[in-house]
C-alpha cells in the first residue's frame, strides 16, 4: 500500500504497534535495525535520533521521525509508515499466536487512526483506500472530508477516488446532490454537476451575475468553482486509476496547487453540507 495518510493520530498509532516498554520486559520485532533500515529506505536518516547518537526507545523514535517529517516531506514519511507496517505484519505483529503480536487495544487503535482518514486497516494488517462508492450518508461524508483533508496537503492520491477514477470534487457534488435532492444526474457533465452542487447548497456560481449588496464571500464562492473548472481541465482523463492523474506539461508547484484546489473546494462544499444538515436537524 502505498501512499499512506500520515498523521498525528496515525503517527501515535504506529508508534504504539511497535512500543514494546509495557511488555513486561519481553522483546517484540520490529528491531532497532528494522526501524533503521526502513527509515533509511526511505531517506530519512537526518531525522532519526538514534542515528543522531540519542538514546530512544523504539516508539519514540518512530514519533520523532514521523513528527518531524509528514508536514515537510509527506511523501518520504508515506514510504517510512508504509515499510514499518509491512514490517509489523510480516513478522506477526497482527498474529495472536506469535510472540510478536502488538496486542488487540493496539490494532483497534490504529483501525480506527486509520478510519478517519478513509482507510481500512484489516485484521490481518492489510491496508487499503476505503471502497467509497460501498458508502453512503455520514460515513460517505467523514470519508470524503479525510480525502479533501489529505488534498489540501498536496497527497496527489487523494485527488481521484482509489480504483474509480473518479474525481474527488466530482464524487463530493454527487453526494451533495443525493444527501439534499435523494439522486444526482449520472448523465451531466463536471461543469453541470458541480453548478447543481453549487446551487443546492446555495453558493454563488459564475453564470449568476452579482447583485446588490451580496456578502464578499459569494466573490470567493465563484472564485472556487472557476478554479475546480480549471483544475478538472488539467486532469489526465486518459491515465485516471494508473499512473500520473495529471498532464504531464504540469510543472511540479501546479500540480500541487492543482491537487491543494481539489482539496479546498471539496473541503468547502462538505462543511457547507454538513451546515445545512445541523441547520435541518434543528428545525
Amino acid at each position: 500500500m502505498s501512499n499512506m495518510p500520515v498523521t498525528d493520530t496515525i503517527a501515535h498509532a504506529l508508534m504504539q504497534l511497535v512500543d514494546d516498554s509495557n511488555n513486561a520486559g519481553a522483546y517484540r520485532e520490529p528491531s532497532h535495525a528494522d526501524i533503521e533500515f526502513h527509515v533509511n529506505l526511505a531517506g530519512l536518516a537526518q531525522y532519526d535520533p538514534k542515528q543522531q547518537g540519542q538514546l530512544i526507545g523504539k516508539a519514540k523514535r518512530v514519533r520523532a521521525v514521523l513528527y518531524t517529517t509528514m508536514d515537510s516531506n509527506q511523501a518520504a514519511a508515506s514510504r517510512f509508515a508504509t515499510g514499518l507496517l509491512a514490517k509489523v505484519r510480516a513478522c506477526g505483529g497482527f498474529r495472536e499466536a506469535s510472540p510478536n503480536f502488538v496486542g488487540r487495544e493496539a490494532i483497534e487503535n490504529a483501525k480506527a487512526a486509520f478510519d478517519m482518514e478513509g482507510f481500512v486497516l484489516a485484521d490481518d494488517g492489510s491496508l487499503s483506500p476505503k471502497v467509497l462508492t460501498s458508502l453512503r450518508g455520514i460515513e460517505l461524508t467523514d470519508a470524503l472530508a479525510a480525502y479533501a483533508r489529505r488534498a489540501q496537503k498536496g497527497a496527489d492520491d487523494a485527488a481521484l477516488i482509489a480504483g474509480t477514477g473518479k474525481d474527488l470534487i466530482e464524487a463530493t457534488a454527487a453526494h451533495v446532490l443525493e444527501t439534499l435532492q435523494g439522486h444526482y444526474p449520472t448523465s451531466s457533465n463536471f461543469q453541470a454537476l458541480l453548478g447543481m452542487a453549487f446551487i443546492a447548497l446555495e453558493l454563488a456560481v459564475p453564470e449568476i451575475p452579482e447583485q446588490p449588496g451580496e456578502p464578499p464571500v459569494k466573490a470567493l464562492e465563484r472564485g472556487l468553482f472557476l478554479s475546480a473548472l480549471g483544475v478538472n481541465r488539467v486532469r489526465n482523463k486518459q491515465g485516471t486509476g494508473h499512473g500520473r492523474p495529471w498532464l504531464p506539461t504540469l510543472s511540479d508547484e501546479e500540480t500541487r496547487a492543482a491537487i491543494e484546489i481539489v482539496g479546498t473546494v471539496s473541503a468547502y462544499l462538505l462543511a457547507k453540507l454538513a451546515r445545512r444538515e445541523r441547520r435541518g436537524s434543528r428545525n
